[in-house]
């Protein structure tokens, strides 16, 4: 009412939904004692609730990308009822920011430092923020967040050997996932480079590609019937495999060569998912 006068040049919306999805922040680290000191290069701004915002390799971090998560941040100080000066926001790319961080230092008047290698530290707010570049990380100090990226040959073999000896498969399916689907093209090369203790149905299951196969229980029995429920199992296991794969985009010669399908059985796959 106390607009009318302006009532066609204006629009007007009331509890307006501002998402029709759950706001949902990527990482929340929450320290279970203050003044425990966290000795990691990307750690070091660390308080006692901390929010990261992952990018995934063929994406970056823009300038909307920070409102919303600072945004993310200053809704979680209230729902939480915690102080936003016990907070830091971090941001992981795979790609050098230059369009934000020129943003931050001229709109905003922030202060920007690269304090240690691809990682930015951003000054001047009541909340602790830093950017991180991922490729320019230390690859002895932060394999993970390093690797977590568009990888050669060598950095695939290397990372997907560090998982399978360190038994973490476990616990980073999503890391899996990620450097996975970014690498698709070069993922059979890497498996033809293993020396056999790392195989396709590992890293594959492991990355959560493959469901766990109920028909591995159905296989038990009599001796006869287990080989031939074993064969079905596994070739059940392939098609599902292949059909994950055709749905990255793998070419019907490399999903063939990986699971030991025949190729025709893979083209008719590929069709009947409406892809060939």
């Amino acid at each position: 009412m106390e607009l009318e006068e302006y009532g066609e040049a204006l629009e007007f919306h009331v509890e307006l939904p501002l998402t029709a999805e759950p706001l949902k922040i990527d990482c929340v680290i929450i320290k279970k004692s203050k003044n425990l000191v966290i000795k990691k290069n990307f750690a070091a701004i660390f308080r006692e609730i901390n929010l990261l915002e992952y990018k995934s390799p063929e994406d970056y971090i823009s300038t909307e990308d920070f409102y919303k998560v600072y945004g993310y941040a200053c809704l979680y100080a209230y729902l939480k009822k915690e102080p936003v000066s016990k907070m830091t926001l971090t941001f992981i790319g795979s790609r050098y920011p230059r369009n934000l961080l020129k943003h931050l230092v001229k709109i905003r008047k922030y202060s920007v430092e690269e304090k240690s290698q691809g990682i930015y530290t951003v000054t001047g707010d009541i909340l602790s923020i830093q950017i991180i570049d991922s490729r320019r990380l230390s690859a002895e100090e932060n394999l993970w967040l390093r690797e977590l990226n568009f990888l050669d040959l060598a950095e695939m073999h290397r990372i997907l050997t560090e998982i399978h000896r360190q038994d973490k498969a476990a616990r980073v399916k999503a890391y899996l996932d990620v450097i996975a689907r970014a690498n698709k093209e070069i993922l059979p090369e890497v498996l033809k480079m293993s020396d056999g203790t790392l195989t396709l149905d590992q890293i594959l299951e492991e990355a959560g590609w493959v469901a766990k196969w109920e028909a591995r229980g159905e296989a038990r029995g009599e001796a006869r019937g287990e080989a031939r429920g074993e064969a079905r199992g596994e070739e059940r296991k392939a098609f599902k495999i292949a059909e994950n794969m055709i749905n990255l985009g793998y070419s019907i010669d490399d999903i063939a060569a990986v699971t030991l399908l025949d190729t025709e059985k893979v083209r008719e796959l590929a069709k009947g998912l409406g892809v060939v």
